[in-house]
């Protein structure tokens, strides 16, 4: 008995079959459009994080914009993830990712969650806590960190190659849905950027203290 090893050709396949696989490459391609702008905002973090004392209040904006991506990003994923799982045809022709980044995925979430929780938590408790949950998103950042890298060079040649898609005339309509999928990521930036204004009348008294630091 013969097993399929790739998607069917175009003429060959039911009009289920070419639905369940446009809906893999839709999932793709925003997971990927959402990890480059990700990556965009953590460079930004990454930032203010050099100079936190005095760039504290863009380092709250950016991490509060942050949280919306991360949980669209955890979502895509995510569905990916129990598709592939519950033996959906079109996901197990796709495959799951190497063995180490399936492995390290979880991980990176769990970090991902610690870090920015315990932010928020610095941010809404102010600097009287400091010394308990600075130590809290310090040791998770530089663990988060690690983790991060191995996953981002993982994943850099897909995010690089399917990234674009949604945005290029030539290849948007290749995958129907690609207007959804940057609204999906435009929506969540704008919550984002809501989230980080609605925080920043908590980040005086970050700026009054002498304890600010990562």
């Amino acid at each position: 008995m013969s097993v399929s090893s790739g998607p069917r050709p175009p003429e060959e396949q039911t009009r289920a079959e070419r639905r369940a696989e446009q809906g893999v490459a839709s999932n793709a391609r925003l997971t990927a459009s959402n990890a480059a702008v990700l990556l965009v905002l953590l460079a930004a973090e990454g930032v203010t994080i050099l100079r936190v004392r005095q760039l504290v209040t863009p380092h709250v904006f950016i991490g509060m914009l942050l949280i919306p991506p991360v949980l669209l990003k955890i979502g895509s994923t995510g569905y990916r993830f129990v598709r592939y799982y519950l033996r959906s045809p079109a996901y197990r022709r796709k495959g799951p990712p190497q063995a180490l980044l399936r492995l390290l995925g979880p991980v990176v979430v769990l970090l991902t969650a610690v870090v920015l929780a315990s932010g928020v938590a610095l941010v809404l408790a102010g600097p009287a806590w400091s010394r308990q949950l600075l130590f809290v998103h310090k040791a998770s950042f530089v663990l988060w960190f690690f983790a991060m890298t191995v996953h981002v060079l993982g994943h850099l040649a897909e995010v690089a190659r399917l990234a674009p898609r949604d945005w290029l005339r030539r290849t948007r309509r290749e995958v129907g849905g690609a207007g959804s999928r940057q609204w999906l990521i435009a929506g969540s930036l704008v919550a984002g950027a809501l989230l980080g204004l609605a925080m920043l009348d908590r980040v005086g008294p970050w700026l009054a203290s002498a304890h600010v630091g990562h």
